[in-house]
């Protein structure tokens, strides 16, 4: 019998003129069975895949960091592998995990059998792959349309960014974990558990999504001009080393913040502080090459 997946595509991704029928010959072509269904509403993957759970072998997601998103507690449920067809804006978990864009590649990788196991990270029992974070961020996800993304693509963000950025407002924070806390009047606080996030922004150098780490960065800024300093940084992952970043590095966070603040979680708006941020290590498995940083 050949392995048999569950396609999940979401229409609404960027790159989501890949048609149904087009995908599910490409996989089949590589050796699988395939069953399909629409995800026009991610809030629909977790029934669905508890409803094929028995039938299947793995789930393949055709969509952006956001659909990723959506189909992750299923997973750890049903401790069914993720395939993944870059579909979605930013591609940020593909870009952490050397998934090509190029749908050929990512069709080879899903339908094989490498497989790497990746963390997860969960704030307030909502999970993320990337990151969750508050302030400028949710300023940035609550002002960008699904017009501009699908529009601009990356550049959105950077668009969107420049409009907010007079706008922000520093809250101040404090943030406890395993060994140590910090005091901070912030505008912005990330969290994270692979390495990009946003426009491929970095996290930290060596953040990786294996590492068994959540790392954290709060920028601390008098004025917003200030931050157009760090934008290289960011980009970079360097950020860490200048005096407006403050950074913290454990298994998990408590938030709590002068005034309730909205968080998004893979660039979705999830919950709100105060927030509890914690680790799963090695909760799922990806198809996917390369090599784990835990060796």
């Amino acid at each position: 019998m050949p392995p048999t997946a569950l396609l999940l595509l979401n229409p609404g991704a960027r790159k989501g003129a890949v048609s149904p029928s087009d995908a599910a010959d490409a996989l089949r072509a590589r050796g699988l069975d395939v069953i399909f269904e629409p995800l026009d509403d991610p809030g629909r993957a977790h029934a669905l895949i508890h409803r094929h759970a028995t039938a299947i072998d793995r789930v393949i997601v055709g969509g952006g960091d956001g659909t990723l998103s959506a189909v992750t507690r299923a997973l750890i449920d049903t401790e069914l592998p993720l395939g993944i067809l870059p579909l979605g804006t930013a591609n940020n978990v593909a870009r952490t995990l050397d998934i090509p864009v190029g749908l050929e590649a990512a069709f080879d990788l899903a339908a094989g059998e490498a497989r790497r196991r990746i963390d997860v990270g969960e704030v307030n029992g909502h999970c993320f792959l990337t990151t969750a974070s508050f302030g400028l961020s949710v300023a940035i996800t609550e002002s960008l349309s699904h017009k501009a993304k699908q529009r601009w693509g990356a550049l959105a963000y950077a668009l969107t960014a420049t409009r907010v950025l007079a706008r922000a407002r520093a809250v101040h924070a404090h943030i406890r974990w395993d060994g140590g806390e910090l005091h901070t009047r912030t505008v912005q606080v990330v969290v994270g558990n692979g390495r990009y996030y946003g426009s491929a922004l970095q996290v930290a150098e060596d953040a990786a999504i294996d590492d068994h780490a959540l790392d954290l960065y709060s920028i601390e800024l008098r004025r917003w001009w200030q931050l157009l300093s760090l934008a290289v940084a960011l980009k970079r992952g360097s950020h860490g080393k200048r005096r407006a970043v403050q950074t913290a590095r454990a298994r998990g966070f408590e938030v709590t913040t002068s005034i309730p603040c909205p968080i998004d979680a893979d660039g979705e708006l999830a919950t709100e502080t105060p927030a509890t941020f914690r680790l799963l290590p090695a909760a799922i498995a990806v198809l996917a090459g390369g090599v784990s940083s835990k060796g």
